[in-house]
């Protein structure tokens, strides 16, 4: 099986490491297309697998592809390949926005289809990645694109009306999460913490109580109120955060990255 990258940027980087890495794929399989000199580079010399500037070259070459180009640049690019696309391609478009319906307008009907909202965290074996298909997606694709993304993360199938959600909750969210930190960073360093201190005692909690919770299931209630000793440090804190309106101001967050979604398609 060979593996073709159309967009060679950081998220493209995060799949691509965990297909070479992974054992998906042998180096020598997979391409990473790019008109950036420098990213070619950076993927040849950092994984060893083979690098083009040209998308005909490697849609010729490869019957999976994965779309993963900014999505103001998708229109030029599906353009470019949709005639040397065929029945025997698989596209995986991680375009943020980008609806189905959309995509199978730019690229014809022969290939098969699937979109995938990926995040961050793929870089480090973490990431959350959320999928729907196409009608002409085989389950084989399914279970590939399961495949490729579960060797960095959890994967998860949606229907597609949960996409732009999906795309401001874990898609953005990461930014949000690292805001909140910075926030919590910062009240330390109020304190009198020394900021490096304060960044690793923030980070290492988000990190912990993440893994906690994914690991044994608690209800989140619950396990606030079991932090909570009545009248204890926690609580303090907790009135205040009650008190105010941060809840509804995350809420607004992600209505508007979701519609902003929504816009880009």
């Amino acid at each position: 099986m060979k593996i073709g990258f159309l967009g060679s940027g950081k998220m493209a980087e995060a799949i691509l490491a965990s297909v070479v890495n992974g054992g998906i794929c042998e180096p020598w399989d997979v391409t990473a297309c790019d008109i950036s000199e420098e990213r070619r580079k950076l993927m040849a010399d950092s994984y060893d697998v083979v690098t083009t500037s040209d998308a005909k070259e490697t849609v010729a070459d490869c019957k999976v592809l994965v779309i993963a180009v900014r999505p103001q640049d998708l229109d030029v690019l599906l353009q470019d390949v949709k005639e040397k696309l065929t029945e025997k391609h698989l596209v995986i478009s991680i375009c943020a926005g980008k609806t189905l319906k959309v995509l199978r307008k730019g690229l014809g009907k022969k290939p098969r289809l699937i979109r995938v909202m990926p995040n961050l965290g793929l870089r480090v074996n973490e990431g959350m990645v959320v999928y729907c298909a196409d009608k002409s997606a085989k389950p084989a694709d399914k279970k590939l694109v399961q495949k490729i993304f579960s060797a960095a993360g959890k994967v998860l199938e949606l229907a597609e009306k949960h996409m732009d959600a999906v795309t401001a909750l874990s898609g953005s969210g990461p930014a949000f999460f690292a805001y909140c930190l910075q926030a919590m960073t910062e009240g330390g360093k109020e304190l009198g913490l020394p900021k490096d201190a304060a960044l690793l005692l923030a980070e290492q909690t988000m990190l912990g109580t993440a893994v906690y919770l994914q690991q044994t299931g608690a209800d989140l209630t619950k396990f606030i109120q079991a932090v909570c000793s009545k009248g204890g440090t926690t609580d303090a804190g907790m009135q205040v955060l009650a008190a105010s309106d941060v809840a509804s101001v995350y809420a607004a967050t992600l209505a508007a990255a979701a519609k902003r979604s929504a816009e880009l398609a």
